[in-house]
């Protein structure tokens, strides 16, 4: 007999607002559980701000005191996450039986069938924003998309493919279809003309795999290998090291890592040590209220022993270095005369990839009012890792500023490492803010991101001229005021509330 599943997964509620919320596993383990605790975790908008990590081989115990994304009050679906979380923990053996028995016997840790795959195909007029909207109920259904493939007619129409799997395992029912079609309906509205469901075949998914392939110089841009030698390297969000010590523990070799918080970095970590076949004996994971976080992991190689060949040490630490500095990669690249965005993905060697990417990437261009007019998601394999590719073709009759280009970068990049960015609704300007004001202001505003901490609406007052500079911009936030300094020829006063989206 196993244990209760309510002493397996155990949820202890705060007991004051602000404070974090403690989820306690305790089950047999297997390898990479760590790892797919914190996808889930991530996948359910959480934020990790102490975990505590130990197993013994055969038994573990984790850890996790969690709070909402930037801390903003959300209601979380709490038993919905504690049962995602059960269906990861191994089966308790039957008493009299071990986890190796079990494994020596084949018993132990079979793979679940894959899911099974299913095309939703939408056809509705296009609008600002629609990519992220089917995307957001896509997410609160609890259905995870493939594959995607987006286009957009001359005349206005969409046809969007999504190639979907329900973590339910309900979708072949009729009625989890229909709730599927009403929310959709509930958000597209009279736009939507169409909206099917059905099982997708394996034709239909090769089709789609044929898409053109990146060319050595975007490779280059992207997927960059040049080592970091160094033990520590300094960051915008301050350094970042990582560094191995075999002298405190006579059977572990102590992993240490310091370095800035991002949305996910515990999942990172994690992924990566399972990608590298990294047994983890006891970890420790802290992030202070100033961003920096500090991480002790006791590890052994999947032998049982220590980590003691130096190639291998440098290796790793590298590899450390370079997910928790550049998890993701994003690259805006020309395609012939148009834009395209590229956002990469790394693949966990299970086959799963960090969640909710491509919900980020839509939220980020909806923010920045940028219409999609082609979009795709494809597998690519670089130097033996496996990437998910996104790539999202924007249709711009002009070419874009390198202002611009730089915004998009950067809003894309802080969305998906839960940075804070500011959006102004423009419409709040006088009609003589040209565009390259515009690209102006808003890069100046994007820095003061980094330097506030903002979740609510702010102020910002600055004198412009029409060259696109200046003088002395205040920007307003919680009480307190900013100010940098820049100097030239004033002309008239800009006065705008700002709309400041946390995404932490």
């Amino acid at each position: 007999m196993g244990i209760p599943s309510d002493d397996v997964v155990q949820i202890r509620h705060a007991d004051a607002a602000g404070e974090p919320t403690v989820v306690t596993v305790s089950c047999p383990d297997k390898t990479g559980l760590g790892c797919d605790l914190c996808r889930v975790v991530l996948l359910f908008g959480l934020s990790v701000v102490k975990g505590d990590m130990s197993t013994d081989g055969r038994w573990c115990y984790i850890v996790l005191w969690v709070l909402p994304r930037g801390g903003r009050p959300v209601a979380v679906p709490w038993d919905l996450l504690k049962d995602r979380l059960l269906q990861l923990c191994p089966v308790t053996p039957p008493f009299g039986f071990d986890n190796a028995y079990l494994a020596a016997a084949g018993l132990q840790d079979v793979a679940p069938p894959a899911p099974q795959l299913f095309l939703l195909k939408l056809c509705c007029l296009d609008r600002m924003g629609l990519l992220h909207d089917v995307t957001r109920v896509l997410c609160e259904l609890e259905l995870t998309i493939r594959r995607v493939k987006v286009s957009t007619t001359p005349d206005g129409s969409v046809l969007d493919l999504f190639f979907i799997t329900d973590a339910r395992e309900l979708l072949h029912t009729k009625n989890r279809r229909e709730e599927t079609q009403d929310k959709l309906e509930s958000v597209l509205g009279d736009s939507l003309t169409c909206c099917e469901i059905d099982p997708a075949g394996e034709d239909m998914l090769s089709c789609l795999q044929s898409w053109a392939s990146l060319t050595p110089a975007i490779m280059e841009q992207m997927f960059n290998t040049n080592l970091i030698e160094e033990q520590s390297i300094s960051t915008r969000g301050g350094t970042i090291s990582v560094t191995m010590d075999n002298s405190l523990s006579t059977v572990h070799t102590l992993i240490q890592i310091q370095c800035g918080d991002h949305k996910g970095l515990l999942y990172d970590i994690m992924r990566t040590v399972k990608d590298c076949n990294i047994q983890i004996s006891y970890g420790r994971f802290y992030a202070s209220q100033n961003g920096r976080c500090e991480i002790d992991l006791f590890a052994v190689q999947s032998d049982g022993k220590k980590i003691l060949d130096q190639h291998r040490q440098r290796a790793l630490c590298y590899r450390l270095r370079m997910e928790v500095h550049r998890p993701l990669r994003v690259a805006l690249v020309n395609r012939g005369p148009d834009t395209e965005l590229l956002v990469a993905n790394p693949v966990e060697v299970s086959g799963k990839g960090r969640p909710l990417v491509f919900y980020d990437i839509t939220l980020a261009l909806k923010n920045l009012q940028k219409r999609i007019f082609l979009a795709e998601i494809g597998r690519h394999v670089v130097e033996d890792r496996e990437w998910e590719v996104y790539r999202l073709h924007f249709g711009e009759e002009h070419e874009l500023s390198s202002a611009l280009r730089s915004r998009i970068v950067d809003a894309v990049t802080n969305m998906l490492m839960g940075k804070r960015s500011l959006y102004v609704s423009w419409a709040m300007f006088s009609p003589e803010i040209t565009p390259k004001i515009r690209d102006r202001l808003q890069l100046e505003l994007d820095w003061a991101s980094t330097m506030t901490c903002m979740s609510t609406p702010a102020f910002f007052i600055s004198k412009v001229s029409h060259d696109g500079f200046y003088t002395n911009p205040i920007l307003f936030c919680w009480g307190r005021q900013c100010t940098w300094p820049t100097s030239t020829t004033m002309q008239y006063k800009v006065w705008c509330s700002l709309q400041c989206t946390s995404v932490l």
